[in-house]
């Protein structure tokens, strides 16, 4: 029986497997839920509380049309996010300060935080 971690959305799980033609017969073992390993550390420090923009699927950090601490508008066009072959303009959700959390070229997962606004 071989061991191995493995990570399924953000989730890791150990898993038992048995190798094929192995002498020793085991027990399968039920997958269990391990602590995710910590986030890594925002490349700016992002202020408590604020509206968080979210990756809305996989893809990749193409540009950013403000700068970092800059104040923008609802509906304001603030980063281009490539995603499918394709380049897509993210939008401010509120009005307020914005603080990115990743950088040009950076790839995120659904959901992964990539602004605050506060």
């Amino acid at each position: 029986m071989r061991n191995f971690i493995i990570t399924v959305d953000g989730h890791q799980y150990e898993v038992g497997v048995e190798e094929v033609g192995a002498a020793q017969v085991s027990a399968p073992v039920q997958a269990a839920p391990k602590a995710s390993a910590p986030a890594p550390k925002a490349a700016s420090a992002a202020p408590a509380g604020g509206t968080q923009m979210k990756a809305p699927m996989p893809g990749m950090i193409s540009g950013f049309k403000v700068e970092n601490g800059a104040s923008v508008k609802k509906g304001q066009v603030v980063l281009v996010f490539e995603a499918m072959k394709m380049e897509n303009d993210l939008t401010a959700p509120c009005d307020g300060v914005i603080t990115f959390n990743v950088q040009k070229g950076a790839t995120v997962d659904t959901g992964a935080v990539i602004a605050t606004i506060a």
